[in-house]
């Protein structure tokens, strides 16, 4: 079994995985499954509550997550793939735990070969959150990682810069991360 047979098998049983985004290490769980979500919520020591984002392999599977106005797909189309995780109202599809109540979603498409790899195989989104304890530091490589897995993939020393995070329904940035800058004037612009 190669490594993203193996990642697309844990993932298929509600396991966690921890892979290479092209900001920091994530750790992935089925976006779709209750259980699997729980386990992430309960290794990070993350309350209840707080949203937690996911990761899509491409446009059609961000749609089917997320609903999205006509004028956002300029944004998406210019900043994603890429380190930035956009904030849209949620569609059914999502359990409610991820949202943390809101109605909203923070949806990623890293650009990373290795993401992209194992989101397609496994066909479906899967958590985008960062590999650590809640509030702990963003995970650059394999020793910095600070929660249990099932299994590693690992794509070695990342960038470390936590990804923009943008609420497209408000147009504004929740959290200041890569791009940062450039996102502001886009925003600016519509």
């Amino acid at each position: 079994m190669d490594t993203f047979e193996r990642a697309v098998s844990v993932l298929s049983h509600d396991g966690l995985i921890v892979y290479p985004t092209d900001t920091i290490y994530g750790l992935g769980a089925d976006a779709l499954s209750e259980e699997a979500i729980y386990k992430v919520y309960e290794v990070k020591k993350r309350p209840l509550g707080m949203p937690v984002s996911i990761a899509v392999s491409d446009f059609e599977m961000l749609d089917a997550v997320g609903r999205l106005e006509p004028w956002m797909s300029g944004f998406i189309e210019t900043f994603l793939p890429g380190p930035v995780t956009v904030v849209v109202q949620v569609r059914k599809c999502v359990p409610e735990i991820l949202t943390g109540g809101t109605s909203l979603i923070g949806v990623r498409i890293p650009a990373n070969d290795l993401a992209l790899r194992i989101i397609e195989g496994f066909d479906a989104p899967i958590t985008a959150t960062s590999a650590n304890v809640h509030g702990g530091n963003d995970p650059k490589t394999r020793e910095e990682v600070s929660v249990p897995y099932e299994y590693f993939v690992d794509g070695g020393r990342l960038p470390g810069t936590p990804s923009t995070v943008v609420d497209l329904v408000a147009k504004t940035i929740i959290r200041r991360g890569a791009l940062a800058d450039t996102i502001d004037a886009f925003l600016k612009n519509l």
